[in-house]
Formats: structure tokens, sequence, C-alpha cells
């Protein structure tokens, strides 16, 4: 089952750029910085209501973050979708024909399971999956 949003995702190029924006100019509150080695990214999570905003940076040119932002420019990266029990969410997603970047999932960041659905179909939208831990 689909709990919430529980993120949206913010492809920018600089984090230390990117941050006065929603810190000082919108007001919301930084609720932590962290590095995602194995996703080759610099995360800042802020908070937004009863939602998140993930602001991307890359570590490296060869990221999927710089890959993003070299073809598209800054901006909307992904939405994530909280789920309970990722991998029975994704062998229904598969089940319904939809088809997924990650077969299973993967640790990301705050130590969450994550796992990517496919652009290609849902409307060149990148979902992602995320079951935080208890």
């Amino acid at each position: 089952m689909i709990k919430n949003i529980d993120h949206i995702g913010i492809a920018v190029r600089s984090l230390e750029e990117a941050l006065p924006l929603y810190t000082e100019t919108l007001k919301l509150e930084l609720e932590g910085i962290e590095t995602v080695e194995s996703q080759g990214v610099k995360v800042a999570f802020i908070l937004a209501g009863n939602t998140r905003l993930e602001l991307l940076e890359a570590l490296s040119p060869e990221s999927p973050i710089a890959k993003f932002i070299e073809k598209r420019g800054e901006g909307v990266h992904h939405v994530a979708l909280g789920v309970d029990n990722i991998e029975d969410r994704i062998q229904q997603i598969k089940e319904a024909g939809l088809r997924m970047i990650d077969e299973t999932s993967r640790l990301g960041a705050h130590h969450a399971k994550v796992a990517f659905i496919h652009p290609k179909s849902t409307a060149s939208i990148l979902y992602e999956l995320t079951e935080r831990p208890e």
C-alpha cells in the first residue's frame, strides 16, 4: 500500500548554493545533510509540512544526478512514495506490467529501502518507492 508522498527529489548543482532559498527565503527547516556513496549523491532533507524536499547534489560527473542536470538542468528529479513492505510493492508493480529500474530494493538515505520505477512506464515521471525503517 502507498502510505504517502514521502519526499520530492530535486536535483541541484550545489547544496551550498541551493540551501539558502529553502532555509532563508522560504523559511523551511533543514532536517539534515548526508552522503549516500552508493548512489553518488550528497543530499539535504528539508521539512515542508508533512513531507520533505530532498535536494540532491552529484558527487561526480558520472553520477545519475550529474547526468540528469546535464541533460535537463536543475529541477524536480523524482517523487518518492512511502510504502510498507517494499519487496511486495515491487512485485505488484512488475505484475501490473510496469518496468522497474531496481528489481529489488537497495539502501538509500536515512537507511531507507528504495527502488525506482522506470519513467517509461509512468508518463516520464521517475517514482521512487521508499520504505523507512521503523
